[in-house]
């Protein structure tokens, strides 16, 4: 008994003298957005949506959602997600000058994608507002099993 309250206590006492808190003397990264925006434009999304309409499986669809800086300031666009592995965006490598077009390429692989198809892209910029999510859209069909 005497050693289990003496364990008890020590264990306390070691816990309480620890600072099991991070320390970092290091600055904290900020993310790649909040660098972005900190100096922002304005920009006019043309297309937001595509519907590719009806395609066989296996069909590769591409496009180029268009959109225009509309600020005083060029438009940095540091990076374009898309929602699956199946689409894959490609983001301006230079910046938007103002008053000029953009564009976000887009390749969607239908290969064993059957059925309706609705994938997000999203883009990260200095724009303010954000930049709208881009939507590709259609349906798939798939192939037919040969015997």
């Amino acid at each position: 008994m005497k050693n289990l309250c003496f364990l008890i206590i020590a264990c306390g006492l070691l816990m309480c003298s620890c600072d099991i808190r991070k320390k970092d003397t290091k600055a904290p990264a900020t993310s790649i957005s909040k660098q972005v925006t900190s100096d922002p434009t304005t920009v006019e999304i043309i297309d937001s949506v595509y519907d590719f309409g009806t395609i066989n499986e296996g069909d590769i669809v591409e496009f180029s959602f268009r959109f225009k800086n509309t600020g005083n300031k060029p438009l940095d666009v540091s990076d374009a997600k898309a929602s699956c592995g199946c689409t894959v965006p490609e983001k301006p490598t230079a910046p938007i000058k103002p008053g000029e077009m953009g564009f976000i390429k887009v390749k969607f692989n239908s290969d064993r994608k059957p059925g309706e198809a609705h994938k997000s892209i999203t883009v990260t910029s200095n724009a303010m507002p954000e930049f709208p999510e881009l939507y590709l859209k259609g349906t798939v069909i798939g192939k037919k099993e040969t015997n």
